[in-house]
């Protein structure tokens, strides 16, 4: 049962990190979910300092997740047809074969979007999809450090614990 929780705990922790570009997937959640697996196998002692600081810090980023681009988009006069246009855009550029398509196409999506909004002032357009674009990729960024903090802690407690995990 341990391999099995510990396999599970792994495989969360690598969707996390996934999950951090990916926007269907919720990052720092799957990782945090990761070690609390971790800590239900037998072979580690359960550490509520560890799981509830962590739990504190994915409640945090997870909610900062959602404020940071607004707020970039805000910053820069842009709307929330901005917002939505970033996060369809990161879509539509991850499945399509365009190198560099998760960069691309939050830029892209943010300045039609802002378009849609308010077609006559391109200057804006490009000034709020700079914004937004700039807001995705501060809070991909915290998730993606987050998400791999979680991974080496992870390793950390199974190299700890190695001897009654294998």
């Amino acid at each position: 049962m341990d391999l099995l929780l510990l396999t599970f705990g792994f495989v969360c922790v690598i969707a996390g990190i996934l999950g951090s570009f990916l926007p269907v997937l919720p990052g720092p959640i799957l990782g945090w979910i990761g070690i609390l697996l971790l800590y239900y196998t037998t072979a580690v002692p359960a550490n509520f300092s560890v799981l509830g600081i962590s739990l504190l810090i994915t409640i945090v980023i997870s909610i900062l997740d959602y404020i940071i681009p607004a707020r970039g988009t805000k910053e820069f006069g842009g709307s929330s047809y901005g917002v939505w246009g970033t996060t369809i855009g990161l879509v539509i550029g991850i499945i399509t074969p365009i190198p560099l398509g998760f960069i691309i196409g939050p830029f892209v999506g943010a300045f039609i979007g802002e378009l849609l909004y308010n077609s006559k002032d391109l200057q804006r357009a490009f000034k709020a999809a700079t914004g937004s674009f700039i807001g995705f990729l501060a809070s991909t960024f915290m998730k993606f450090a987050l998400s791999m903090l979680y991974l080496g802690v992870f390793i950390w407690i199974v190299w700890r614990h190695k001897s009654e995990l294998f």
